[in-house]
């Protein structure tokens, strides 16, 4: 029951709800198409690597066009990405993202943070469903979290008030509240799910999170053909942990949807297994895994390509390619299923090398 729920879920992710203003998934689906690689720092490059040499053993009709996202000073020493990095993104439109690791120093910034900031990737989707051999203490696992990707507690926005007193700024906005819980409706309708849940603090935060939470009541006001909940971001977590079959679609502003969406892939296994794509309002999208750098085991081949490999998934069906993608994934549940070929956080011992090779020999046993 689990694989056929991940299998419906992840197919599903984006048919019909991501909006592209300019171009249409069915353009994506004639010919060699580009995509952006940004393979990331520490294990991002052997990861990256898996995936290309999986997609080439599906003979998926990508053209990679590799490119470095170290954050540089711009005019004015304003921190911006690469130019090369935005025109290849400008351009194609996609973009397929390693792990990035953020120095931890004065005035440099988070890079995810650079990225969404960079190309409005407004909306964080992450599916969290049980894989069908992959034992964990839930087995019916079957939600989705969508994240407000651009402001909240992530803003950016700190100064030092007076000697040892820091202040950051949570900004919310309404029309980034309204965005968030359109998309998040419009994803539970053509998705065919049942509900809505918005998350929340309200009853502390009256001005930040009540404003959050005013605009997904009136969005919800719209789809009276979604059951429509609101709950404390700890009620959450407590009823998450104890039940989450009850829940389905969760909206949230970024800090609350940064740390939920990590607790839900903890319930399927962990980072090293959940797919995540980020949605932008200009016909962007960057899909990406959401684990860290590992740097003690970089360059080691020990490295588990699964999360990016799922997320590049997302991103074929993103671009309409659904066979290439189907392909690539009942190969790699197969893998973890055979239980025969597994990276040592899937319970096996096999290099990173090994684990591709398997699901590229059965990829190819599939044609």
């Amino acid at each position: 029951m689990a694989g056929s729920a991940w299998r419906s879920m992840l197919s599903q992710v984006v048919v019909g709800v991501v909006r592209r203003p300019t171009l249409s998934s069915a353009s994506f689906s004639r010919g060699m198409q580009t995509v952006t690689l940004i393979p990331g720092d520490g294990i991002g490059p052997e990861i990256s690597t898996a995936v290309m040499k999986i997609f080439e053993a599906a003979k998926a009709p990508i053209r990679w066009e590799e490119r470095n996202v170290t954050a540089i000073k711009g005019p004015g020493g304003r921190w911006m990405i690469p130019p090369d990095a935005k025109e290849s993104m400008d351009k194609s439109k996609i973009g397929l993202k390693g792990p990035l690791k953020t120095p931890i120093a004065a005035g440099h910034p988070s890079m995810n943070l650079l990225l969404r900031k960079t190309f409005d990737l407004y909306a964080n989707v992450r599916p969290c469903v049980s894989i069908e051999g992959y034992k964990t203490p839930y087995t019916d696992v079957n939600l989705v979290t969508i994240r407000e990707n651009t402001e909240g507690e992530y803003s950016g926005i700190e100064h030092v008030i007076v000697d040892g007193v820091v202040q950051s700024i949570k900004l919310i906005t309404e029309n980034a509240s309204r965005r968030i819980a359109e998309y998040a409706f419009e994803y539970a309708r053509n998705n065919q799910r049942n509900s809505v849940t918005a998350v929340h603090k309200a009853n502390i935060m009256r001005m930040s999170d009540g404003l959050f939470l005013r605009k997904c009541r009136e969005v919800a006001e719209n789809y009276k053909d979604i059951k429509f909940t609101e709950m404390y971001l700890d009620t959450v977590c407590l009823n998450m942990v104890q039940d989450p079959t009850q829940f389905d679609v969760l909206v949230m502003p970024n800090l609350y949807g940064d740390i939920l969406s990590d607790l839900c892939a903890g319930l399927i296994g962990g980072l090293g297994v959940t797919p995540s794509g980020n949605i932008g309002a200009n016909g962007v999208a960057i899909f990406e895994s959401v684990h860290g750098t590992a740097p003690d085991i970089a360059g080691m081949d020990l490295a588990n390509p699964t999360a990016l490999l799922l997320s590049a998934v997302m991103m074929l069906r993103h671009m309409g390619l659904h066979d290439y993608g189907n392909k690539i994934q009942a190969a790699c549940f197969d893998t973890i299923r055979d239980k025969k070929v597994l990276t040592k956080d899937l319970g096996g011992n096999s290099k990173c090398s090994e684990f591709t090779a398997d699901i590229c020999r059965r990829i190819q046993d599939l044609d």
